[in-house]
């Protein structure tokens, strides 16, 4: 019977790695303690090693986008729905 493919998050991978980079165990002792293969461990920690430079990039420290949609586009969607909603009672009353 074949085995279930495992599949692990970015916060699994990270710990995994940053353990791994910091080399107070050896790979092998890394895999045992998390229960994945060394060769796993070996290629997240070349990543995290590769992907290290791009949280440096982007010169001056800008704040983050907020996640907020933009308050007009909210009010012309309120706008579009209510004259949706209007039309549609219209066709209800219509039919009954």
């Amino acid at each position: 019977m074949a085995r279930k493919r495992r599949r692990f998050d970015a916060a699994f991978k990270a710990k995994v790695a940053l353990e791994a980079v910091r080399g107070l165990k050896t790979i092998n002792e890394i895999a045992l303690q998390f229960k994945v293969h060394p060769n796993q461990v070996t290629l997240w920690k070349k990543q995290l090693l590769n992907g290290a430079e791009q949280a440096f990039e982007g010169g001056s420290a800008k704040p983050a986008k907020s996640d907020e949609p933009d308050p007009a586009e909210l009010y012309e969607q309120i706008g579009r729905l209510k004259v949706e909603l209007e039309w549609l009672k219209k066709k209800v009353a219509e039919n009954s």
